[in-house]
């Protein structure tokens, strides 16, 4: 019964160690009396305390705020964390005498990623630091780093909960790595969808901004300056997330370009309920999708073509629309093309909006579109208005 009731607590908080177990159940026989239901909770919470400063990664000011929740599981005088190159925290009992060659304790843990138990020489009778167990911490099977328990004895129990904890420490890291990851895809993804939209846009806004210079120059200075807003935006570096109301701006100074270029040919309909504005919302996915109405909509077509952009407060969601009247196309190309199996043909990431989207919102939230050979192109988005880790700030 003790057994099955401690596993179940360890599935609770998917990696926190079996050293929950170890605390829980030391000195208690019973795990269906309220004192060890609350030491339980007490650990899980310990636990959830220890994870987000290391989800940053190993550093510095992590294992700091990590580290006295780690020593509060493990139950020991004092615990040490260190990176690959150096000593990142020494928390507890000794910090005044032992901290200086706590790094010294894990060298040889760093080198063979083997757990060690050492004896510490210590003149101070009063010092409750005399062993230590020392376990690696590791991320895609490299050391990464050690962490050492301290007390007055190294028992059996102790090195066990120290490598539980470690293993749970490594997980901990791994998703760091994982956010990271997720971190500098979303760049890569942005990287590569401005270059699908700049050459083409660059040299028709410059093309149309120089046929403008000798006939209208006050004409040809404004659109320049919304020229320069609009790249100064595209191309900024800083933030996954903006606004929809800064989106909305972008593509408004894209479309005054395109007007100059197309003139009565190209007509906008805007229709945006301000409740939305402020939603935070991926950088760059609504203007590829207005690029791609003027390009494959409008270009290749006769007569005026017809852009109407739609956002709308649908309660806890907001949904986005981009409808144009133009050429349409094969429903089957597209399916192929929001696949990845075929490229379009001077497409402007349609495929790399809906990726993103589905990858930042989940599944239900990629792109959803309407087409058809001569029947014109919608392309419909659903956003929730909150979403954790989404934010423009």
């Amino acid at each position: 019964m003790e057994y099955l009731v401690g596993v179940a607590v360890v599935a609770v908080l998917v990696s926190v160690p079996a050293i929950v177990l170890w605390r829980v159940m030391r000195g208690r026989r019973e795990l269906g009396t309220s004192p060890a239901e609350r030491a339980t909770f007490e650990t899980l919470h310990t636990a959830s305390l220890a994870g987000p400063p290391l989800r940053a990664g190993l550093t510095a000011d992590g294992a700091e705020r990590a580290s006295r929740h780690l020593r509060a599981l493990l139950g020991s005088a004092a615990v040490a964390i260190t990176d690959s190159e150096r000593l990142l925290v020494y928390d507890g009992a000794g910090d005044d005498h032992h901290a200086d060659v706590a790094f010294e304790h894990a060298e040889a843990t760093l080198q063979d990623g083997r757990t060690q138990v050492l004896t510490i020489e210590c003149d101070l009778l009063e010092c409750p630091i005399r062993q230590a167990v020392v376990v690696p911490l590791t991320t895609d099977d490299r050391v990464v780093g050690a962490l050492a328990a301290y007390g007055q004895s190294a028992s059996a129990g102790l090195v066990r909960a120290a490598q539980e904890v470690a293993g749970w420490v490594d997980s901990q890291l791994e998703l760091a790595e994982l956010d990271r990851s997720r971190t500098l895809l979303m760049e890569a993804e942005v990287r590569a969808l401005r270059a699908q939209i700049s050459p083409h846009f660059i040299y028709n806004s410059l093309t149309t901004i120089a046929s403008f210079v000798r006939t209208d120059p006050e004409r040809a200075r404004e659109l320049l300056l919304e020229f320069a807003d609009f790249t100064r935006y595209s191309f900024r570096r800083h933030g996954e997330f903006t606004t929809l109301a800064e989106e909305l701006r972008s593509i408004d100074r894209y479309l005054i370009l395109e007007r100059a270029r197309f003139g009565d040919q190209l007509q906008v309909t805007l229709r945006i309920a301000p409740e939305v504005l402020p939603v935070a919302v991926p950088f760059l996915c609504l203007q590829p999708l207005v690029e791609n109405a003027v390009r494959h909509g409008l270009e290749s077509r006769n007569g005026v073509g017809r852009i109407t952009i739609i956002a709308e407060d649908a309660g806890a969601e907001c949904r986005i629309s981009v409808e144009d009247d133009g050429l349409g196309m094969d429903p089957d190309r597209l399916r192929r093309i929001l696949a990845g199996d075929v490229a379009p043909k001077g497409g402007v990431g349609l495929a790399n909006v809906d990726e993103r989207l589905r990858h930042v919102y989940g599944d239900d939230y990629g792109l959803s579109v309407e087409t058809g050979a001569g029947a014109g192109t919608k392309v419909n988005i659903r956003l929730p208005k909150y979403h954790p880790g989404v934010s423009a700030r």
